[in-house]
């Protein structure tokens, strides 16, 4: 087998949004991947988890030999014909397995008899790359000088981050809201995924942008995905924002975020009729999640307050039947624990005002 292309400039790679192929089988994908990549694997899961088994009783080439009869004939015709479309289709791109070693090499050497292209690999593959994205999180994190947005529960917060220019959106990449309705209708990355996502916008940020990175107040936890210690504790210690909205301000923007917008998203996932149901069920559970906290007088008249506005949208009514309870979900649960969380961070505090004024202020950082 000659001896094929290899990439190493790992940083190259994630700063140009190269088109990554990853080769390695679905389950490893579904483990932890990067943003960009393709899974068009060499080997499914049960091939690959047979030749485990057959390198475990008898050696690396009783396993070789089981992955050629496995993947020979059709599988191998049909998979190539997928690598060599990706390919075409994404010429400035690498294709890379867990370590960069066989499965990245046979794959290269299929591509090149199919389409006469040396199409690069991934020196380390896999491995090497997210080697590289915890360390560089790590430099990162070390570089950048936060600043922090606080404020009331529905004050717009990610409304306004996602509105600059030098800002990095830590709930988009972590996928939930931060909040006990902040689930969206798709599950959550995995904690690798959402460290390699947080890694690789880190590293644009630096390179494109500079050191000033706008973020939103976050706990050590957004829904079940974590912070690294590191990037918490220096936002924990950095200058903060406070974004202020009227009351009737934070219940339209509930409105919008936790009704209108999250039954849109579980609707496109799961139908009109259905994806209706699904979402009732999603925040009458978010509710229920807190029903401690509220207390039970409290949670109960809440909980019957959004039953009944759930059925008033069955029969057609605009999404704003449901402000009465949401104006009582901000004030008497949300407001208090803000309150306290305030005076622990009031000597922080640089700059306060409504959106345009807080947007103006950090356009100037």
């Amino acid at each position: 087998m000659m001896e094929l292309p290899e990439i190493d400039d790992y940083a190259r790679l994630f700063l140009e949004e190269r088109p990554l192929l990853d080769v390695r089988a679905p389950v490893e994908f579904a483990a932890g991947a990067f943003p960009r990549a393709t899974n068009l694997p060499l080997l499914t899961d049960e091939e690959r988890h047979l030749i485990g088994i057959r390198y475990k009783e008898g050696g690396q080439e009783a396993a070789v030999e089981l992955g050629r009869e496995l993947v020979d004939g059709v599988p191998r015709a049909e998979r190539t014909a997928r690598w060599a479309e990706f390919v075409r289709a994404h010429p400035e791109g690498v294709l890379y397995c867990f370590r960069g070693g066989m499965r990245s090499k046979i794959v290269q050497q299929w591509i090149l008899e199919a389409t006469g292209i040396a199409y690069p690999r991934v020196k380390g593959g896999y491995k090497a790359l997210r080697r590289f994205l915890i360390e560089e999180l790590e430099r990162s994190v070390e570089r950048i000088q936060p600043l922090i947005v606080g404020g009331r529960t529905g004050v717009g917060k990610t409304i306004l981050i996602n509105k600059l220019d030098n800002s990095i959106d830590l709930e988009g990449l972590a996928w939930h809201r931060g909040s006990a309705f902040g689930r969206h209708a798709t599950p959550q990355p995995t904690q690798v995924d959402f460290e390699n996502r947080l890694s690789i916008a880190l590293l644009r940020h630096l390179a494109r942008k500079g050191k000033t990175v706008i973020l939103e107040d976050e706990s050590k936890a957004i829904g079940s995905r974590h912070l690294p210690p590191s990037l918490y504790e220096r936002m924990s210690q950095s200058p903060v924002v406070i974004l202020e909205a009227t009351l009737e301000e934070r219940i339209q923007n509930s409105i919008r975020e936790y009704v209108i917008q999250a039954l849109q998203e579980y609707q496109e996932e799961h139908g009109e009729e259905e994806g209706f149901v699904r979402w009732a069920d999603y925040a009458k559970n978010s509710l229920q999640r807190i029903s401690r906290r509220l207390g039970g007088l409290r949670y109960r008249e809440m909980a019957s307050e959004l039953d009944a506005a759930i059925e008033a949208m069955e029969k057609g009514a605009s999404p704003e039947a449901h402000a009465g309870w949401i104006s009582r979900l901000l004030t008497e649960y949300y407001d208090p624990m803000y309150d306290y969380q305030l005076e622990q961070k009031r000597e922080r505090i640089c700059f306060s005002g409504d959106m345009q004024s807080v947007i103006d202020y950090l356009r100037n950082r």
